[in-house]
């Protein structure tokens, strides 16, 4: 596996990293801990050093699992975590759970998440959504007091606007900015955000890199979501908007073909080839998803490849947006 650093620090990691989410959050029902445990151990074996997990998946019982798993690896494998959310109420869960990074519940949650995720200090802390309620100035200041106790790091904002982004790297310096980024999710090319990061040399992390399943072109309007999977209550993922979107993996699919690849590699391979300090996050519960994404740092699309793939999606329209309203609104604050 290819390493890359992310933006101007010293923070190097595999060009494809882990996100851990799925395996006890979001997609459905928690997954079967000793095999997400296996798999966890596949993805170090295979090359894999980048793990994302947070507080508020479960919550707590993803950073749990990711912290038993990995504790073999401890000083091989960089650990991701992140906080945000007031979770010391009934509501634990995005979007009903309150956003809450007063610095007195940034340390609240550092403290948990080092806990349970058996280390002393966190590789990279990212501020999960920005709080309208507190200065950025004030959060970066916790996060910068934070470091200097050794607790952790690196300092890390996920969805901020270039202009917060901007704000809080001039009190704390920003080793990485994690938005969601993919050829259906474009918009930090126009919002400013990866401008902002390569200007100030800020590494990138594209979270749902594979359009949260539906670009490894497994979904089409068929597919019947699950009440209990997040997807359900997402606009992209209605059948028509399915239906529409197909169009996305019809290229996908035909560049593959030529690449002998999969949907998936094209995707993940097509953000490498963005910058050089781009590191997508896709996740997986399946061993033969986690080789297949792996997979595509091996391959390498041409200038024509790329040009191909660029004036192709310029013709579709993508349908249905990301978030319904309410988690819209959280976004590029």
């Amino acid at each position: 596996m290819q390493k890359r650093k992310l933006g101007k620090s010293n923070l190097e990691v595999s060009a494809i990293g882990l996100g851990c989410m799925g395996m006890s959050f979001s997609y459905g029902p928690p997954k079967d801990k000793k095999e997400m445990t296996e798999l966890l151990h596949a993805a170090v074996e295979r090359g894999v050093t980048f793990f994302d997990t947070a507080e508020v998946y479960g919550p707590f019982t993803n950073e749990e699992l990711v912290g038993e798993a990995l504790a073999p690896f401890r000083g091989k494998v960089v650990i991701a975590t992140k906080f945000g959310f007031d979770l010391t109420g009934p509501d634990k869960k995005p979007g009903a759970a309150p956003l809450n990074s007063k610095p007195d519940n940034i340390r609240r949650a550092v403290e948990g998440s080092l806990k349970r995720l058996r280390i002393e200090s966190i590789d990279l802390l990212y501020q999960h959504r920005v709080d309208p309620e507190v200065p950025i100035e004030d959060v970066a200041g916790a996060v910068k007091e934070l470091i200097s106790q050794g607790k952790a790091k690196h300092f890390g904002m996920s969805e901020p606007s270039a202009q917060t982004l901007r704000r809080a790297h001039a009190v704390q310096p920003v080793t990485a900015l994690q938005n969601e980024y993919s050829l259906w999710t474009r918009g930090p090319e126009t919002n400013g955000i990866l401008d902002a990061c390569e200007e100030l040399g800020i590494g990138f992390v594209p979270y749902s890199p594979l359009g949260k399943g539906f670009l490894t072109g497994a979904m089409n309007k068929d597919t019947k979501i699950a009440e209990d999977d997040f997807r359900k209550i997402l606009p992209r993922f209605t059948p028509e908007a399915m239906e529409k979107n197909q169009a996305l993996i019809d290229l996908l699919k035909r560049i593959a073909d030529e690449k002998k690849a999969t949907p998936a590699q094209i995707a993940l391979a097509w953000l490498l080839a963005r910058k050089p300090w781009i590191v997508p996050i896709p996740g997986t519960t399946k061993l033969h998803r986690l080789e297949e994404n792996i997979g595509a740092s091996r391959i390498e699309l041409t200038a024509s490849d790329l040009a191909e793939i660029e004036r192709a999606a310029a013709d579709i329209q993508i349908e249905g947006e990301r978030y319904p309203a309410h988690l819209m609104k959280t976004v590029g604050r």
